[in-house]
């Protein structure tokens, strides 16, 4: 599948859908669309230990998405490391964003969880 094939099914994607996360224990939640670092992303909701009715939000930009697939497509895997070493705002932002773009990608059937850091292509 293209990457514009890829992105419009990203975008079908409903508010409301658990994200899958292999080791979390409460649910992430995909919001919708909005902004980060002014690009157009796909918003999701953190649980708030503090305050469970406000939610933290997190963002991953429509280009992350893209380099994340194209990079699954091509070598087979995506990895914390690569994550770490090649979407840097992304990872900066927080380690939620490495699960949440792996956990979209399986969402899609695109991509299964291997372990630990590591999400393989289907």
């Amino acid at each position: 599948m293209a990457v514009s094939a890829f992105i419009k099914r990203l975008r079908e994607i409903k508010p409301g859908t658990v994200i899958p996360k292999p080791e979390a224990h409460e649910d992430f939640v995909v919001k919708g669309w909005g902004k980060r670092a002014n690009q157009e992303a796909l918003v999701y909701l953190i649980p708030n230990h503090t305050n469970p009715s406000r939610p933290y939000q997190k963002g991953v930009a429509l280009a992350e998405w893209a380099a994340s697939y194209d990079y699954l497509m091509d070598e087979g895997e995506i990895t914390r490391e690569w994550f770490d070493r090649n979407l840097t705002r992304c990872s900066n932002e927080g380690g939620c964003n490495f699960t949440t773009i792996g956990g979209i990608l399986c969402l899609l059937g695109v991509a299964r969880y291997d372990q630990r850091g590591v999400y393989r292509k289907v």
